[in-house]
């Protein structure tokens, strides 16, 4: 796997960022920036953040539908405001592919809001992502 690829808006992805001790959480505000780079949406009170700000190493694992299945390797390289998130730019310096040919996968973890105040805030946060890109 040479670049990234392509995935579903909404798709879930892990977050793990650096400290004391790795911290990993589930994040739906993720965009492809480019073949090796992509934008983060995160709350400014995220404590995902903060380890961001402190240690930019990180890694983003990816399982969505259409054989998706890889983790990006990289560090933070900017962060902006496009509020009410942070948009943080991750540089992706490696990629591990975890497909293999003995399994697909068929279904990726995707939010459904249930919360129509919520769906609304997701779509404007995904486009002030998509201005940054």
């Amino acid at each position: 796997m040479d670049e990234l690829p392509h995935w579903p808006d909404g798709t879930v992805a892990i977050l793990t960022t650096q400290g004391a001790a790795p911290h990993a959480i589930p994040v739906s505000l993720i965009l492809r920036a480019g073949p090796r780079a992509l934008v983060v949406g995160l709350a400014p009170r995220r404590e995902a953040l903060a380890r961001l700000r402190a240690d930019p190493r990180c890694a983003i694992t990816i399982l969505a539908a259409g054989d998706h299945a890889f983790t990006a390797h990289g560090r933070a390289a900017g962060f902006e405001d496009a509020d009410p998130v942070v948009a943080v730019r991750v540089d992706v310096e490696a990629l591990a592919d975890h497909n293999r040919p003995t399994y697909e996968i068929t279904g990726g973890v995707q939010w459904r809001w249930t919360d129509d105040e919520a769906q609304r805030a997701d779509a404007e946060n995904r486009a002030a992502l998509r201005e940054r890109l």
